[in-house]
């Protein structure tokens, strides 16, 4: 398994606050008939949580690296992934990709990543790292 995200309890601490239960940390998805692969690269930074009977996998991202774009690339990469993975081993569950509120606004707020975000179909969750809350829920 991978590192933990920098701010993977940031945002599991901002989801129980939101009314959340986390239920798997990580959440690992095995998909059959592929050999040995195993979709993790986010398993360490998925939350699962529940509410109301709707279930969500979260992929968290801090974008804290030197290049902002390359981390979206990774992240939109990791997204599309994650999503047709639980397309076929948990259909009901909705993927979220977390951010952090500084991130939200100054990168991905600009119209072409918005575009990219949107056409994507990337469902985002905007977490504030100082006050350990969620800010957004964007789908």
């Amino acid at each position: 398994m991978s590192a933990r995200d920098k701010f993977h309890n940031v945002v599991k601490l901002a989801l129980q606050k939101d009314g959340w239960r986390i239920t798997h940390d990580p959440l690992l998805i095995r998909i059959e008939n592929i050999t040995d692969m195993y979709i993790d690269l986010g398993a360490e930074r998925i939350i699962a949580a529940e509410r109301e009977g709707q279930i969500i996998a979260v992929e968290v991202k801090n974008f804290i690296g030197t290049s902002t774009i390359s981390e979206f690339h990774t992240a939109v990469g990791q997204f599309i992934n994650y999503r047709y993975a639980l397309e076929e081993i948990d259909s009901e569950r909705i993927l979220y990709l977390a951010v952090p509120l500084n991130t939200y606004n100054d990168f991905l707020n600009r119209p072409f990543i918005k575009t990219i975000i949107q056409r994507s179909q990337i469902n985002l969750i905007v977490y504030d790292v100082e006050t350990e809350e969620i800010t957004r829920w964007q789908i």
